[in-house]
């Protein structure tokens, strides 16, 4: 569990040996009703409120970006939280580093005269992805894909290990949008297009979260983006969802619901609108139906900056600031202007614009799961999880993950499994040897990169590594050097890395030029070709899918690439089933379950070796 760093006993605070940096002990020597850890949660609250100035509680519902914040700010302004975007993480980037960090903020708040500790919060979306040597787990469309909700639970809680070996306590993660356009540039971070997917795979807040908050290595979980970012007209990120309150209920909140079931702690709201209202001021949205109806008592938080979007001019004002705290949110994600956010938000109370009702609320929510999570006992990093970072048992348990997401959509004349011995096997392509492509965005940065990116196995080396015997793998990217005397070629071929922003397509949806030159060349030589497409989402490959012995969507399957090898060669038959329906063309986006749109792959389709499994 969380190794205690500072530990009540009795009433008085005590020093304990830790592994690590010397740390203070807090100044405080008799402990006050709120630092008893013997009293309800409830009580502590209430004693600690009451003790709070409005600096102090406006400094709870504040979040900073770690780049433009220091400890003694911390201090000074008695922020609630940091956080790291995409890709900001200490130099070196090593657990070590991220628990010297963490310690060094930590002692910043704690040196505050109430001593709150902050909660740090980071992208954890398929991995703790930030955190060079993390495992890198699928892409919860590929989770999706294994229709496993067990299985996705396991990756929650060795993702929360990892979160809490490099010093972090808070995720922003599941997202659990149903993604409704593959345009979408976020669609590889949903499960499924349909409700029934995310709400079964919101199992991964058991395993980020626990059985308790305050139990080993429980990480606090985020259910995002809260409401309807999936069903944006044209799949436009950061767009407008124009449906029926009815179809947002049906499609979109569901999964939401399940996560609220399940006790998440957090919930982040989305950029997008609701019929032209912008979720971030959407008081009916938030606190009527979020807070109210699905009794959500956990905090709100905002995302990156989007408080400023609110009347759509650049940078926010004190009237942004009001129609956010006021529609319910809790906590503010300000990652570079908290300072003026901080004033404008002191300045609103003061002038009546926020009642006082409203900010105890907001800091009721978030001291309570601070409080739940032992953040009072145990402030510091956990150190003794460090070396679950990348460990073996979870990139055996990502290496599983990965064969379960993959879904075979064609296997003419049974040419997969391939075999192991004998002859020649050539494999092309720009993303058979390189882990930076298979692991999508949200790898090290927010778009993630190509190339030797994070460790780990690519396809090409779990194919390799698969191999008997006698049996000779050549790799040539563009597939040049292949002729008629090998027995299958293998084109790793699809999508490179990207996120929300620049994964948008309005265009096409189909492989790019060179990917289809290294098919033709391939072709050209009459082997039997199998395509392994991997992409964050389903792309649009009739016209040329005729042309090829077989196609195995792999989608973006992290740093165990073997996992691909482990199906190609027959240690696993397939099981995935599409979590998204596979479009005729890109001309029938948005096309989903249901719909009357007759699709090249229906959803939930997928072959195994022998027969099809639906």
């Amino acid at each position: 569990m969380r190794m205690p760093r500072v530990v009540l006993t009795g009433l008085l605070l005590t020093t304990v040996a830790v592994v690590g940096p010397a740390l203070p002990t807090p100044a405080v020597a008799a402990a006050l009703p709120y630092q008893d850890p013997a009293l309800p949660v409830a009580t502590r609250v209430d004693d600690l409120l009451a003790r709070m100035t409005l600096d102090d509680k406006v400094g709870q519902m504040t979040q900073a970006e770690r780049k433009v914040v220091t400890a003694a700010d911390l201090t000074s302004y008695r922020l609630g939280s940091v956080l790291s975007g995409g890709g900001s993480a200490p130099s070196p980037n090593t657990p070590a580093a991220w628990a010297d960090m963490y310690d060094g903020f930590q002692r910043g708040a704690l040196a505050t005269p109430l001593q709150i500790p902050i909660i740090y919060g980071i992208d954890a979306v398929h991995g703790n992805n930030n955190v060079y040597g993390s495992t890198i787990f699928p892409h919860n469309i590929g989770l999706g894909a294994t229709r496993d909700p067990a299985l996705v639970q396991r990756i929650g809680r060795a993702t929360a290990e990892e979160v809490t070996g490099a010093g972090q306590d808070w995720t922003f993660a599941p997202c659990l949008c149903v993604a409704r356009n593959d345009r979408w540039g976020r669609t590889y971070e949903s499960f499924g297009e349909t409700a029934e997917l995310p709400s079964a795979m919101t199992t991964i807040i058991d395993g980020f979260q626990g059985t308790t908050l305050d139990g080993p290595a429980s990480v606090l979980a985020t259910a995002k983006h809260y409401l309807g970012d999936g069903g944006t007209t044209g799949g436009t990120d950061q767009g407008n969802t124009q449906i029926s309150e009815a179809e947002l209920r049906a499609i979109h909140l569901p999964p939401f619901a399940a996560a609220v079931d399940r006790g998440v702690g957090s919930v982040m709201i989305s950029y997008s609108s609701f019929n032209g209202s912008r979720l971030h001021g959407h008081k009916y949205l938030i606190t009527d139906v979020l807070k109210g109806e699905l009794g959500f008592s956990g905090f709100v938080v905002s995302d990156w900056a989007a408080i400023d979007q609110l009347d759509g001019q650049r940078g926010f004002t004190q009237a942004e600031v009001v129609t956010a705290v006021n529609a319910g949110l809790d906590m503010l994600m300000v990652p570079t202007d908290w300072k003026t956010f901080v004033s404008y938000l002191r300045s609103a109370v003061q002038a009546g614009q926020i009642p006082m009702s409203r900010i105890d609320d907001a800091n009721r929510r978030i001291l309570t799961k601070k409080f739940e999570l032992g953040l009072f006992e145990r402030p510091y990093a956990d150190r003794s999880y460090a070396s679950t970072v990348g460990s073996a048992d979870h990139r055996a348990l990502a290496r599983q993950a990965v064969r379960q997401s993959q879904v075979l959509l064609k296997n003419a004349g049974g040419v997969l499994p391939l075999a192991k011995t004998g002859g020649k096997i050539f494999v092309a392509g720009k993303n058979a040897d390189d882990i930076g492509n298979q692991s999508g965005g949200w790898t090290l940065s927010w778009q993630g990169g190509s190339g030797n990116t994070v460790p780990g196995t690519s396809i090409l080396t779990g194919i390799r590594s698969a191999v008997g015997g006698g049996t000779t793998v050549t790799y040539h990217r563009d597939g040049t050097g292949i002729d008629s005397s090998y027995r299958a070629a293998i084109a790793v071929v699809g999508e490179t890395p990207y996120a929300e922003y620049s994964g948008d397509r309005t265009g096409s949806l189909g492989l790019d030029a060179a990917d289809l030159a290294t098919i033709a060349r391939l072709r050209a030589t009459g082997v039997p070709v199998i395509v392994v497409l991997v992409s964050g989402r389903p792309l649009d490959v009739a016209a040329e899918v005729g042309n090829w012995n077989a196609l195995l969507a792999a989608w973006l399957p992290g740093s165990e690439g073997a996992g691909v090898a482990d199906v190609l060669f027959g240690d696993h038959a397939p099981t995935g089933k599409l979590p998204m329906t596979w479009m005729q063309s890109a001309a029938q986006q948005p096309i989903n379950d249901g719909d009357g749109k007759t699709p090249l792959f229906q959803y939930g389709y997928g072959l195994t070796y022998g027969t099809a499994t639906r």
